[in-house]
C-alpha cells in the first residue's frame, strides 16, 4: 500500500500535456497553479450583544468564558467615561456568524451571578463602523473622575459660580419654552437657590441660645441691653429659708400641751414639789381607812 501511495504521488509530479507540442507552456502554468496561496474558505463574522452583566465581570473575565464557543475577534465593554466602571454591557465579535448564532440561542436568559444574561445576535447593517474602536487597547481608568471632582470641597467663589452658571441655564430653558409658546412653570433651581439663603439670613438672625425667644443682633435687644445698668456694688442679701413643720396628730399635739402646762406651773412655783398623781393619794386614804 505505500509503495502504490508512492507511485501515485510521483504520477502526480510527472505530468504531461496531451500535445506534446504543448508540454512546455503546460508546465509552466501548472508550477504557477502550486505556487498560489491556498484559499481558506471566507467566513463572514457576527456580533452579539449581551447585557445584564453582574458585577466584577470584565473585558479578561468575558473573552475567557465565551471563546469556548469560538473564535473572538474583537470584544468592548462599555464602560463610564466619568468613573471607569462597566456599565453592564458588551458587544462581541465572532469569527463565523453561525457561532454567533449558537451563543445568543444558548446565553439568552442564562442566569450568572444571581442575573438572568440577556444575549441577541445584531444585524450586519446595524453594527456601527466604530463599534469596537480602541477594544484592543487595554483599559486605563480615569485619573481624575468627574464624581471625584464634583464630590470635593469647594470653595464659596466656586459654588457662587456653580449657581450662577445652573441659573443661567434655567433661564435659557424658560424663555425657549416661552419662545415655542409653552406655559410651563416650574420651580427650578431659582426656588432652591432662594430657600437656601432665606435659610441662611433666618439662622443669623435667631439666638445661639435654644431658650432664647428673640433675636440677639436685632437693633431692639441691643437697646435692652445699652438700657440695662447693672450694680456690682450692690450687697447680695442673705437668703433665709424658712422650713414648714410637718402636721401632727391629734393625740401627739395633746401630750404636749400637757407637758408645756406642767413646764410653766413649775416655773411659777419655783421649787415646789411635783404633784402626786391622783392614784398614789387614792391608794393612802384606803390604808388609814383599815
Amino acid at each position: 500500500m505505500a509503495g502504490n501511495k508512492s507511485a501515485v504521488i510521483n504520477a502526480a509530479k510527472n505530468l504531461l500535456a496531451l500535445n506534446p507540442s504543448q508540454e512546455v507552456e503546460f508546465k509552466k502554468k501548472v508550477q504557477e497553479v502550486k505556487k498560489r496561496p491556498k484559499k481558506r474558505e471566507s467566513l463572514v463574522s457576527g456580533v452579539i450583544y449581551v447585557g445584564h452583566l453582574p458585577r466584577g465581570l470584565f473585558e479578561p473575565q468575558l473573552k475567557g468564558y465565551f471563546e469556548q464557543f469560538g473564535t473572538i475577534t474583537r470584544l468592548r465593554l462599555s464602560r463610564s467615561k466619568k468613573t471607569g466602571g462597566s456599565k453592564g454591557y458588551a458587544f462581541i465579535e465572532f469569527e463565523c456568524d453561525e457561532v454567533a448564532k449558537i451563543v445568543a440561542e444558548t446565553m439568552n436568559n442564562y442566569l450568572m451571578g444571581e442575573r438572568l444574561i440577556k444575549c441577541e445576535v445584531v444585524a450586519p447593517e446595524k453594527v456601527h463602523a466604530r463599534l469596537f474602536v480602541g477594544s484592543q487597547r487595554m483599559f486605563r481608568k480615569p485619573q481624575q473622575p468627574a464624581v471625584r471632582r464634583y464630590n470635593k470641597r469647594h470653595t464659596p467663589e466656586e459654588v457662587e459660580h456653580m449657581t450662577s452658571r445652573l441659573l443661567h441655564k434655567e433661564a435659557q430653558l424658560r424663555k425657549r419654552l416661552a419662545a415655542k409658546g409653552i406655559d410651563y412653570n416650574f420651580p427650578g433651581f431659582a426656588s432652591q437657590v432662594q430657600g437656601k439663603r432665606r435659610k441662611m439670613t433666618a439662622e443669623a438672625d435667631t439666638s445661639v441660645c435654644s431658650q432664647a425667644d428673640t433675636p440677639v443682633c436685632t437693633p431692639s435687644v441691643l437697646e435692652k441691653r445699652k438700657s440695662l445698668k447693672i450694680d456690682d456694688d450692690e450687697e447680695d442679701d442673705e437668703v433665709i429659708i424658712k422650713a414648714t413643720p410637718a402636721p401632727k396628730s391629734k393625740g401627739k399635739k395633746k401630750m404636749l400641751e400637757k407637758s408645756s402646762g406642767a413646764a410653766s406651773d413649775q416655773a411659777d412655783a419655783g421649787s415646789t414639789p411635783a404633784p402626786v398623781s391622783k392614784g398614789k393619794t387614792k391608794r393612802k386614804k384606803s390604808i388609814k381607812g383599815d
